[in-house]
């Protein structure tokens, strides 16, 4: 039962944050959270909430510096703020997608689910539209 997405939604992303929840679980506890996983990820897909998530691999590169001279390899598994995967939802708005956040599977074995907005402009892209003598005030 999928719904059309009205141009009264908008879009929020849930960013899982935490890649170590499942260690020190039985491959079992592992294994149903998954499953709860996927059908969460399941059900708000078919309900047209959801249209895209994926789990992140743990490896991967930083780039930083000037001309992004420094690259190193990240991010760190042992983070608490590795970022593990993430959903992109269209919702109605804020309060809707913090709902769906509530139940993610992962919260009660210490991961954390950030909720943004996806803008339609970069928020630095609009302060360096706005004259010098507002930034200031």
């Amino acid at each position: 039962m999928s719904r059309d997405i009205s141009q009264s939604e908008s879009e929020y992303m849930l960013l899982f944050r935490g890649t170590d929840w499942h260690k020190g679980l039985p491959p079992e506890t592992v294994r149903t959270v998954m499953d709860q996983w996927y059908d969460w990820f399941d059900r708000l897909a078919e309900e047209g909430r959801a249209t895209s998530g994926h789990p992140l691999a743990y490896e991967g590169k930083i780039v930083s510096g000037k001309r992004g001279q420094t690259i190193i390899d990240g991010p760190f598994v042992e983070s608490k703020e590795a970022i593990g995967g993430y959903f992109l939802l269209h919702v109605e708005n804020e309060e809707e997608a913090v709902e769906i956040a509530k139940n993610c599977p992962g919260l009660e074995h210490g991961v954390q689910v950030e909720v943004r907005p996806v803008v339609e402009f970069c928020p630095s892209g609009e302060l360096a539209d706005q004259p010098a003598e507002q930034l200031q005030g």
